[in-house]
């Protein structure tokens, strides 16, 4: 699986990369813009993410910027549904309007709030199917 951790602090990109990286590769990117340069050059090598952990508060762009930029990528290439890239919006925002736009404007899979729960996030892969129901093995 071919991971991006988009988060511009250091704790919770360590955290993200510790649990993530038993079952991928992960790359990391510190604010919106550089995320979405990340995201553009994947996709143009036709080597995309199959999960983006997008922080929602971020300097450049924030992450609701980035995961709107990333479903118009996957649109103008003709990728949807399942073919379309996991997003797991991570924020310490925990308000309705936030988790509402993620979902409905940016069609994000998953909505998580720091601190990371390692449980929750990998119950969120293996509803996404990211990774298998014992979460040891890889799936992608």
């Amino acid at each position: 699986m071919k991971i991006l951790i988009v988060e511009d602090e250091f704790i919770s990109r360590t955290l993200l990369t510790e649990i993530l990286s038993p079952y991928g590769s992960c790359h990391i990117a510190t604010n919106g813009r550089e995320a979405l340069e990340v995201l553009e050059r994947a996709c143009e090598a036709d080597n995309r993410y199959d999960l983006v952990c997008l922080d929602i508060m971020m300097p450049e762009k924030d992450g609701q910027e980035v995961l709107a930029k990333i479903r118009e990528m996957e649109d103008a290439r003709g990728i949807r549904g399942m073919a379309a890239t996991k997003v797991i919006m991570t924020t310490a925002l925990d308000d309705s309007y936030n988790i509402m736009e993620a979902f409905t404007q940016g069609h994000c899979e998953a909505y998580l709030t720091k601190p990371i729960d390692r449980d929750r996030l990998l119950e969120h892969l293996r509803e996404l199917k990211l990774i298998d129901a014992s979460s040891h093995a890889l799936q992608a």
